[in-house]
């Protein structure tokens, strides 16, 4: 997603560093071209070296390197689509907001024309600290970019607000910042995703496979591209994205009655969550032992909550997920058409890279009027805002 994006990242000398090395790495990954500066006080940490090797890049360090000439600074800020200062230190942050410009780094701010973001990570009591909080507002306020650093306990040992944020956040805030329009400013967008759980007993219930990886894409895509973004989830091992509202559920029932209790005021869905079509007709109070021979448990239909939205919908563009082994263009095209689908999303189970927990999926994109279109395997994060990007140009048709 990253490919053909300029990104300087700026690293400061705190302990956080290490995590650095591993964001580099995971934007090059990404496909975006890099180049790091890193003060002195960061190359106590790390070696430059590192980061050359990440980046593939030379780390430039000194304001007035013999073979760069003394205009570098000028010629870095206008090189990248961003800047990004992590760790971003106390002494950096306080640089800025007063407008010094003594080393490499901080006279590239000072030249860039570029958003700049910075990502705090710094010992608690340095972080609360009425100066920096200051400096933070101020820079706030000149339109530079921040993330917030995360609650735990810190490199020197106390607990507290400081941390470095988590690197899949910053790495969705910059593919925010680089790549997304805000095209969904004014739009509420309700995205269910995981699986459900049915009880059987206090030990024992019926699920599946769902990871929830789409459904928190899918959401983390709307919220970035500035839509008003709930996510009603099942229970996922997922970090939920930055910016949504989150709504946590176990059962098809309460997902069917959050669902509904919101549908009226909503302007889009995106139904990827795996729901259970059954589920036992009684749940037992106390665990079911086991004994010889078969056991038998009768089981009950679940609401289709998409074909209600279907019933209910007016201007809502409704997405539904279905995910087959078999008969896929036939299976889905009736699915759409049943349930009153703007777009259906496709995918066969079975295929390499579309199976339940990948990173990956291999999807079709199924109209109600029979259209068919074949998407290429991708990322799901990518995928996110394909989705999107049709249910957008589908509720441009309608309007």
């Amino acid at each position: 997603m990253l490919a053909g994006k300029n990104i300087t990242v700026g690293v400061t000398g705190g302990i956080a560093v290490f995590k650095t090395a591993q964001l580099v790495s995971s934007l090059k990954a990404g496909g975006a071209g890099l180049q790091v500066i890193m003060t002195r006080s960061a190359q106590e940490f790390v070696r430059p070296l590192t980061f050359q090797v990440l980046s593939g890049n030379p780390v430039r360090t000194d304001l007035f390197e013999a073979d760069r000439g003394s205009v570098q600074h000028i010629e870095l800020a206008a090189w990248p689509d961003l800047i990004v200062i992590a760790p971003a230190t106390a002494n950096i942050l306080g640089k800025a907001a007063a407008g010094i410009g003594d080393d490499l780094l901080s006279t590239v701010i000072m030249a860039a024309t570029c958003p700049v973001l910075f990502c705090p990570a710094m010992n608690v009591n340095m972080y609360n600290n009425a100066v920096v909080q200051r400096n933070i507002a101020t820079l706030r306020d000149l339109g530079y970019k921040f993330i917030e650093p995360g609650t735990g306990r810190l490199a020197c040992g106390a607990e507290g607000q400081g941390r470095l944020a988590d690197l899949d956040q910053i790495i969705e805030e910059i593919e925010g910042l680089l790549i997304l329009r805000k095209d969904m400013v004014g739009l509420t967008v309700m995205v269910t995703a995981g699986p459900t759980v049915e009880p059987i007993d206090p030990v024992r219930y019926l699920t599946n496979r769902s990871s929830g990886k789409m459904g928190y894409a899918v959401a983390g895509a709307a919220a970035a591209r500035g839509a008003k973004t709930l996510l009603i989830s099942g229970p996922t091992a997922l970090k939920p994205p930055c910016g949504i509202e989150l709504i946590n559920v176990e059962t098809a029932a309460q997902m069917y009655n959050a669902v509904i209790d919101r549908f009226a005021n909503v302007d889009m869905v995106v139904k990827t969550a795996a729901v259970a079509d059954y589920r036992p007709k009684e749940a037992v109070a106390q665990k079911i032992k086991k004994h010889n021979g078969p056991m038998s448990l009768e089981l009950v239909r679940n609401h289709d909550i998409l074909a209600e939205l279907g019933k209910r919908k007016n201007k809502q563009i409704l997405v539904g997920f279905a995910a087959e082994t078999n008969d896929l263009e036939r299976n889905s095209l009736r699915k759409a058409q049943d349930k009153n689908l703007d777009l259906l999303v496709a995918n066969d189970i079975n295929q390499a890279g579309a199976g339940f927990g990948s990173d990956t999926n291999i999807v079709k994109f199924v109209y109600r009027g029979g259209d068919i279109k074949q998407m290429p395997l991708m990322d799901k994060k990518e995928l996110a805002h394909r989705i999107l990007d049709e249910a957008l140009a589908v509720r441009r048709k309608k309007q």
